[in-house]
């Protein structure tokens, strides 16, 4: 069917199938001339990526072999790479038409346009169907894109690659058929790999945004209570702001991880944000940081025992103090250790901050 959509548009095609499973398709795809390769590992993006390197033509079509997509639908991808106005042309499910049985109602409805909306929210793009696997793109914009998941989140990739590279993207409604055969999909866990990616590409507002409000928050609530007289009356609002104060440094150093690691395996160049923050990553600093925070709270510990043993180890009101140390023991332990990770993770671009 996809060689005669070339000679209807009389281009000199190619077909190749990268195929892992063992339901046959490898052997019906080889008996119909295509050039058909064995992925070295599984997973959909590991599939694409060993079709990619066997690809020669100035355009390169991808579909996936589920029979979901007509291969006469190649044609309206085509015509408008070949305008030259753009350098990929995706297919659109939720524009276009969606047979019965084809797309559960957890995905066409929820899923789909939730992941779809955050991936255009985070990275400027404008399409409605960000995870149809039905995509065309000139060879020469295929070569800018980095891509390197081998799993489901490829979709997502895919995307997010070609609006950081500027290319010019454009969509064409399609129909959606009923799959042939067992679905591998896994709904929840294959929405958490594109969520996940699109954090390791942008952790603020994921992360450390969220972080740094519930940071503000808990110092707030914990600094207001110890201010007033009477906190021993008040302990609920104090160990909520203990609480956020503990869970919103986590995700501030969360996001320097996620940052980290993008940066070093070359899946992010990071925000301006983050190279900010990087550039003042230094492991001496951090461990002295560390230090402080969980010398002032060994030292408010200390301070609590010995009013404890004053009163003979009876009932004892220091509940505020003693918040306040493991408050600080506990962002101590956590800066010195988070220090070493991030320069653990950036020893291999050669930037530790050592």
């Amino acid at each position: 069917m996809a060689r005669k959509v070339f000679e209807e548009m009389r281009l000199c095609g190619e077909v190749i199938v990268a195929d892992s499973s063992d339901d046959g398709t490898f052997e019906a795809a080889k008996g119909c001339g295509a050039y058909v390769f064995r992925p070295g590992k599984l997973g959909y993006g590991n599939a694409y990526l060993e079709g990619f390197s066997h690809a020669k033509g100035r355009y390169v079509v991808i579909m996936d072999g589920d029979l979901t997509y007509d291969p006469k639908e190649i044609k309206g991808l085509l015509e408008l790479l070949l305008t030259g106005r753009w350098d990929m042309v995706m297919g659109t499910r939720l524009k276009g038409r969606i047979e019965p049985g084809a797309m559960p109602a957890l995905h066409r409805y929820v899923g789909n346009p939730m992941l779809t909306g955050i991936l255009n929210h985070l990275f400027d793009t404008r399409i409605s169907d960000a995870h149809c696997g039905m995509r065309a793109i000139t060879k020469e914009a295929l070569d800018k894109l980095n891509l390197r998941t081998g799993g489901m989140e490829f979709a997502s990739e895919m995307v997010i690659e070609a609006a950081s590279k500027g290319l010019r993207i454009a969509e064409v409604p399609i129909t959606y058929h009923p799959r042939r055969g067992q679905s591998k999909l896994s709904s929840f866990s294959d929405g958490w790999r594109h969520l996940r990616f699109m954090m390791l590409y942008r952790p603020v507002p994921f992360l450390m945004g969220p972080g740094l409000l519930a940071l503000a928050v808990g110092l707030a609530l914990a600094i207001g209570i110890s201010l007033r007289a009477g906190a021993e009356a008040r302990m609920h609002t104090l160990i909520l702001g203990c609480l956020l104060l503990t869970i919103g440094y986590q995700m501030l150093l969360a996001g320097l991880y996620f940052s980290a690691f993008g940066i070093t395996y070359g899946i992010s160049g990071g925000s301006r944000v983050i190279k900010k923050l990087m550039s003042y990553h230094s492991l001496e600093k951090e461990v002295v940081l560390g230090l402080v925070f969980l010398a002032m709270g060994v030292v408010l510990g200390i301070k609590v025992i010995l009013s404890w043993s004053v009163s003979g180890f009876g009932s004892l009101y220091e509940t505020q103090t003693a918040m306040m140390a493991m408050i600080l023991s506990i962002l101590g332990i956590q800066t010195i250790f988070s220090g070493m990770f991030v320069s653990l993770l950036l020893l291999k671009n050669g930037d530790d901050g050592l």
